[in-house]
């Protein structure tokens, strides 16, 4: 695939690894947006995404109000996965919806929302997430996708309509069609994927090349924590990545929600890290936010 345009617009080589550090789930629980404030300030993360149907959300929402220059995108959920604290859509109780489970939540699994969901009412829902967020004080820099759920044919031309008609850059990867049959997808919808993204590059929107997620692995030590963090680095490539991490403060609430806790706590540690901050600063890694991409977003008018 040709070199992605993105990097010419904003200055860059075709040989740069331009980076967007990205903090995701904040929202989700008191200790998100509290390790999110952290995270910010220390000054390393470059952008973050609020989970709307969560709880915690009108925190986050406060917080960008007070500060205006975080790089905050909407982090577009139609999956609630954990066992015992749970959220639903905000759009609508209909069960027709096909977004509501046995419990009135949002289903576990992509693989549910997918088979269930109505496109229509999945578009409705994702709407009123922006809306809920623009209308409390955010200001959007993005939207992006929790656990991937808007990664096929289904979905994609709400998610992409969305994103034209806000002026928000998607989370999105440049895949071809091998790419989106290595992926998962069946030849036939893999081909229509890829014909997506490739008019929505013709648009002018701007896309990304890479994807890098540290692994929510609740067996590993901060020490080993730490050496993915950096082996993660070394192994990028050049183009636009979206790297994200799910930072948390150890809390009561984070034990009792997730197992996957102590990866969320070391996330935060890593990435307030002074060895972390000279380490890219000596790498030559380009970090970005997603508001550098907003501005290359095309113009209805």
């Amino acid at each position: 695939m040709h070199p992605n345009p993105v990097l010419k617009k904003l200055g860059f080589s075709k040989d740069d690894r331009v980076v967007i550090l990205h903090a995701s789930d904040i929202g989700m629980s008191h200790a998100s947006v509290v390790a999110f404030e952290e995270l910010w300030d220390f000054g390393l993360i470059s952008s973050g995404a609020a989970m709307v149907p969560c709880p915690w959300f009108y925190e986050v929402a406060a917080i960008c109000r007070e500060n205006y220059e975080m790089d905050m995108g909407v982090h577009l959920t139609l999956t609630s996965e954990w066992e015992s604290y749970r959220w639903g859509p905000i759009s609508t109780r209909d069960v027709g919806s096909g977004m509501i489970d046995f419990e009135g939540c949002f289903y576990r699994s992509f693989g549910e929302a997918l088979e269930h969901g109505d496109p229509e009412a999945v578009l409705f829902e994702l709407r009123a997430q922006v809306e809920r967020a623009i209308s409390l004080g955010v200001e959007p820099t993005h939207v992006d996708m929790h656990l991937g759920s808007l990664e096929h044919p289904n979905f994609m031309p709400g998610f992409l309509q969305l994103a034209v008609q806000y002026a928000l850059p998607p989370m999105l990867l440049r895949r071809d069609e091998g790419d989106w049959q290595d992926y998962g997808l069946e030849p036939d919808t893999a081909k229509l994927a890829a014909l997506m993204i490739a008019q929505t590059e013709e648009m002018g929107v701007p896309l990304l090349d890479h994807f890098v997620g540290l692994a929510l692995d609740q067996d590993a030590t901060l020490k080993q924590h730490n050496a993915h963090v950096k082996q993660s680095f070394e192994d990028l490539k050049p183009g636009v990545t979206h790297y994200v991490i799910h930072p948390a403060l150890d809390s009561r609430e984070l034990r009792a929600m997730t197992p996957d806790w102590p990866s969320r706590v070391a996330d935060t540690q890593a990435f307030t890290s002074d060895n972390l901050r000279v380490y890219i600063q000596k790498s030559g890694i380009q970090v970005i936010g997603y508001r550098a991409l907003k501005e290359l977003m095309p113009s209805l008018s």
